[in-house]
């Protein structure tokens, strides 16, 4: 299983420079898991730039991943790693998520760079 983080998620939707090196990590929705805060920000970025109905078919496609919801047990273990790692609320909830399950994470956001158990595809 992987989690590929928001910024794979929207270079896919909107066809942007990077979009072919996450097809190969979008395309088979069996093995993803979604942190709900991933589908928050996806929906919440396609809604602004692309529209409500871009936005929600983009979401209908992530839902046919495995969504895992934040609960008592994740908030505990993100706020954790925010403070460990210096990271900002979502990419401590993504991380704690990747931990939580033992996936890697695939992402294109520098704060992810230099951890463990990240695939990091740089922009540009």
């Amino acid at each position: 299983m992987i989690i590929v983080d928001s910024c794979g998620w929207l270079e896919w939707f909107t066809d942007g420079q990077l979009a072919d090196r996450y097809k190969e990590y979008l395309a088979n929705t069996d093995k993803i898991l979604i942190p709900a805060i991933i589908l928050y920000e996806v929906y919440k970025v396609l809604k602004k730039e692309a529209g409500e109905e871009k936005a929600l078919l983009a979401a209908g496609y992530m839902q046919k991943a495995t969504l895992v919801p934040f609960d008592d047990a994740l908030a505990f273990a993100a706020a954790d790693i925010a403070l460990q790692e210096k990271l900002a609320m979502a990419d401590a909830i993504i991380l704690a998520t990747s931990q939580a399950h033992c996936c890697q994470i695939i992402s294109s956001d520098a704060d992810f760079k230099d951890l463990a158990n990240v695939k990091y595809i740089p922009k540009g």
